[in-house]
């Protein structure tokens, strides 16, 4: 035995040791995350960021807490639909629509190589993803581009330039 094959045994030991879910360096099989799951997670929850929680990524806490800090602010506001923290809350909307395409696209190949290392079991998708997919275009579109024309509309009044035009 060489070396390289004692400190790789050594960092093989030292990773199971601090592995704390299951997965399979703890003999348990990883658990397996769906595609169409995640997919229509974003589209409809991507605002406050339920697709990460699902995929268990790092910093989904804080997508949830800006999110959520936003609501608040908006809430507070006189006119909640016309105040800042209300318009930047399309940021992560927009963000959960995007990544629900991406999602819905992505070959199940590639979702499970990135997503379910070690599951033991394959994505099999069908039409569901394409479904959702077809719909967040549609609507999700339409949103982004709801909030793009109040976010201007906004800037647009608050710099006054429509003062002395009749709307």
């Amino acid at each position: 035995m060489n070396s390289t094959d004692i400190s790789s045994s050594a960092a093989l030991g030292a990773a199971a040791a601090t592995q704390t879910g299951p997965g399979p360096l703890t003999g348990e099989p990883a658990p397996h995350r769906s595609k169409f799951a995640v997919a229509v997670l974003a589209a409809l929850l991507g605002v406050v960021g339920g697709h990460w929680w699902y995929l268990g990524r790092r910093w989904a806490w804080l997508v949830t807490a800006v999110s959520c800090v936003l609501i608040i602010l908006a809430a507070r506001a006189p006119v909640w639909w016309d105040s800042p923290p209300f318009l930047l809350l399309f940021i992560p909307l927009t963000e959960g629509f995007v990544e629900s395409l991406i999602f819905s696209l992505k070959p199940d190949e590639k979702f499970d190589a990135r997503y379910n290392p070690g599951s033991g079991r394959r994505t099999a998708t069908r039409w569901g993803p394409v479904v959702v997919a077809i719909l967040v275009t549609l609507v999700g579109s339409a949103i982004v581009i709801f909030g793009i024309s109040l976010t201007i509309m906004h800037v647009y009044i608050a710099m006054g330039w429509l003062d002395g035009l009749n709307l």
